[in-house]
């Protein structure tokens, strides 16, 4: 395999915000553009644990692929091979946040249960893998189309793929914030992966649901249309405008 002529650059921006009604902020997130890796965590528990669970989440998955990513020999074209080799390291990661996040809870008593979800993206030459578990989301937005690349593990999203209810039906239920999968609250959980071939122009949201609960997709690209800091920092202040009920994290990456 040889390496390609003209590379592809990512670079990202991030912000994270308490909101309007929380007084403490339980998400988290990192950036790391020359390592390939972006991660928001949206963190549950309270009494100061869905913070714990969100940063420890973040620094194991961090961690796991700053070791792991090299093998993968990052500077070639990867194959098929090399793409799945690259979910496995990623879920691997994941899974690894879980049984740390669960083993913290169970040492002490006092955060027991504390968990958070993970919306994790890295880069691999002209590649994303993606991992996901809970509700925090990622979108692409190309050619200002959008499409959310990530399904929220949440009880309403379960009933709607049941046919159970409407998606309208969906904004008014008592259960929207019921999570049906997170990292940390047992020692195990199921990781979806996702593998997208990336384009010149592309732009990739990850946000928490602090942001996604307030925002209509058909908005994602006239926001994320300025680009960089800005775009972020219009993200949040939209979310904040309508209530900001919630702690709102979102990092934009961009494909150039």
């Amino acid at each position: 395999m040889s390496e390609p002529s003209d590379p592809l650059m990512l670079l990202s921006y991030g912000a994270t915000d308490v909101g309007r009604r929380r007084e403490i902020n339980e998400d988290a997130f990192m950036r790391d553009d020359q390592l390939g890796l972006w991660v928001v965590a949206d963190g549950m528990g309270g009494h100061a644990a869905g913070e714990v669970a969100s940063q420890e989440a973040i620094d194991t998955v961090y961690g796991m692929v700053k070791r792991g990513k090299a093998e993968l020999r990052p500077n070639d074209v990867p194959d098929e091979r090399t793409l799945a080799s690259a979910s496995r390291l990623l879920e691997g990661a994941v899974q690894a946040a879980t049984y740390m996040v669960y083993a913290i809870g169970e040492m002490d008593k006092g955060k027991t249960g504390m968990g958070t979800t993970i919306t994790a993206m890295m880069s691999l030459n002209g590649f994303v893998v993606t991992a996901q578990v809970g509700d925090s989301r990622i979108y692409q937005i190309r050619d200002t189309c959008v499409t959310q690349l990530t399904e929220d593990h949440t009880l309403v999203a379960w009933q709607i793929k049941q046919g159970f209810i409407t998606a309208e039906e969906a904004k008014h239920s008592r259960h929207k914030n019921v999570i049906t999968r997170a990292v940390g609250n047992r020692d195990y959980v199921q990781v979806d992966t996702g593998v997208i071939e990336l384009q010149l122009g592309d732009q990739y949201l990850l946000c928490s649901d602090g942001l996604h609960g307030y925002l209509r997709t058909e908005e994602i690209p006239g926001i994320a249309a300025s680009g960089g800091q800005d775009s972020v920092e219009r993200f949040i202040d939209l979310a904040n405008a309508r209530g900001g009920k919630d702690n709102i994290t979102a990092i934009l990456v961009e494909v150039s």
